[in-house]
């Protein structure tokens, strides 16, 4: 049975936060694992610019702090991202990141992301007992260092139903054409409103998958390999994933991405659950938190990590003016001052995305033999 620590929110003077986080990690057995001279992949989510829900970047630089103290060399890292948006590419991703605080000047360290320029910097990792995956493909950056570090902020996801430590690992080290074997089972789509037939698409592409005819790219189904370079070269954003993976593949896929993030080297994980809200960090608005906030939890095992931070979630009452409040009243719950008390049946993940499947990511990563769904919870 794995360990799972947890401290909450709770905080009088002259205690702080950041105290308490320091704590955690330390009683949780952080500084176990030798640093010294090692570069060390700190996995976090910067949050697309109009996200107010990620974890702070004053976390991030406890995080960091304790890694160099013991002799580390820890950079803050995530991969671009498949659609358009501040962080598509390299360059966009960190003025995104600064913008929200994640800068050498406010967190200690350097932030990297982890494939790249265009998003195709990747090394290919075979995933032992894989059932999608035979190989994952990895942003470099992350592939290449000794020991990985994750923080994550726990939400909702609207493909994966819950964005906890596997869909920032798993997802989030992904290339490009990571993302997209993920995502999707079948290959790009081109919007042909935005396309301006250009060629780019044409000149980088790896096997020949796409012309231009009149003046627009199309793709060629037999000879598209999903390498994903379309995407990282279309000036335009014209190139579109299809999103269509089945619901439980994609946290599978996603499971196994992460076992190839972590076979092999040390890593440690740290959840916070704070503003739980319906949508996953990469969008640009924030909703409502759908519960209270709960804490911080931190362990070596990411399947006990995740499944602990789930069981505290779905324990806790609703907020009313929330997605998930509003779906437990549309059920015939009746509200109690602001809230829909705690009951069985709310997990609301799947409360407010009904078609998702985010327990078959927790299953299949027990099977990779990553962890374990029991735990201890050890309050500090």
């Amino acid at each position: 049975m794995s360990e799972v620590y947890f401290t909450d929110f709770r905080c009088e003077r002259p205690n702080t936060m950041f105290k308490k986080l320091e704590k955690l990690i330390d009683t949780a057995g952080l500084g176990a694992i030798d640093f010294e001279d090692k570069f060390v992949a700190v996995k976090i989510h910067f949050g697309e610019y109009g996200c107010v829900s990620h974890v702070r970047h004053q976390y991030a630089k406890i995080v960091c702090d304790y890694i160099k103290e013991r002799g580390g060399k820890p950079f803050l890292t995530d991969a671009n991202t498949l659609y358009v948006g501040y962080r598509n590419n390299a360059l966009g991703h960190l003025d995104c990141a600064y913008l929200n605080g994640f800068s050498p000047l406010q967190t200690g360290v350097q932030t990297i992301i982890a494939d790249g320029l265009r998003g195709t910097d990747e090394r290919e990792i075979k995933v032992e007992g894989a059932k999608h995956c035979k190989t994952a493909k990895i942003g470099s950056a992350v592939a290449e260092a000794d020991i990985i570090v994750s923080i994550t902020h726990t939400k909702g996801h609207q493909n994966a139903g819950y964005g906890g430590t596997f869909k920032n690992i798993g997802m989030g080290c992904g290339s490009k054409h990571g993302k997209m074997e993920m995502h999707s089972s079948s290959t790009p789509a081109i919007d042909k409103d935005i396309c301006v037939g250009c060629g780019m698409c044409v000149e980088h592409c790896s096997n020949d998958g796409v012309n231009v005819v009149d003046g627009k790219a199309i793709i060629d189904e037999d000879k598209c390999l999903g390498c994903g370079n379309c995407f990282a070269y279309c000036p335009k954003g014209a190139i579109n994933c299809k999103w269509d993976e089945a619901r439980t593949v994609i946290n599978e896929k996603i499971a196994e991405y992460t076992k190839a993030v972590l076979d092999g080297k040390p890593s440690f994980h740290i959840n916070f659950a704070q503003h739980v809200c319906k949508h996953c960090d990469c969008t640009s608005t924030t909703d409502t938190a759908m519960i209270p906030d709960i804490g911080i939890f931190a362990s070596f095992d990411p399947v006990a990590l995740d499944q602990a931070c789930l069981d505290k979630i779905f324990a806790q009452p609703l907020i009313v003016n929330s997605p998930a409040g509003e779906a437990a009243i549309e059920n015939g719950e009746e509200p109690v001052s602001g809230f829909v008390q705690a009951g069985d049946g709310h997990d609301i993940f799947t409360m407010v995305h009904p078609d998702t499947h985010w327990e078959a990511g927790l299953e299949h990563a027990v099977k990779l033999e990553m962890g374990s769904r029991e735990y201890k919870l050890v309050t500090i």
